[in-house]
């Protein structure tokens, strides 16, 4: 984020806005590696769809937009954040979230026995898939969150 838009939504919010840091690096397992994908609704995808396209480059066909990226920390570890539209009617994401963020995680078990621990909200429901492990939380506000750990990430 540039940071323009960090003094922008600091005299929003008139609240004081430091520069961005890095994560702290810990050896704990559980940890959140990076974006897997930022998933939003819409009544309208293929008008939608074609707006991203247009305006902001993202080319949404149908499968989501891949934006690649690697870990700061170890370069040779490549990820993709996927960007997608899904339609209104969905119950992937909530009725009341028009957003939902999927984040990459490095040891879902540890991760989810941690939260647990610590009184998070976590659905009973898990995924496996041939691209990797899925669990959701909610955040205190009762908004949905993914968790990802890819084939990849295995601890």
């Amino acid at each position: 984020m540039a940071l323009g838009s960090l003094l922008l939504i600091s005299a929003c919010f008139g609240q004081e806005v430091q520069s961005p840091q890095p994560p702290v690096k810990t050896e704990q397992r559980g940890r959140i590696l990076g974006i897997g994908g930022v998933f939003f609704k819409s009544a309208n995808r293929g008008p939608m769809r074609e707006w991203y396209s247009k305006h902001l480059g993202l080319a949404d066909k149908g499968g989501g937009v891949m934006l690649p990226w690697r870990e700061r920390d170890d370069p040779q570890k490549e990820h993709a954040t996927v960007w997608t539209i899904f339609p209104d009617s969905t119950d992937y994401i909530p009725a009341t979230q028009q957003f939902m963020v999927n984040y990459i995680v490095d040891d879902l078990d540890a991760l989810l026995d941690r939260l647990k621990q610590e009184g998070v909200k976590i659905d009973a429901k898990r995924m496996n898939a041939s691209y990797g492990r899925f669990a959701w939380i909610y955040d205190a506000d009762g908004n949905k969150i993914e968790l990802w750990q890819p084939l990849s990430a295995k601890p």
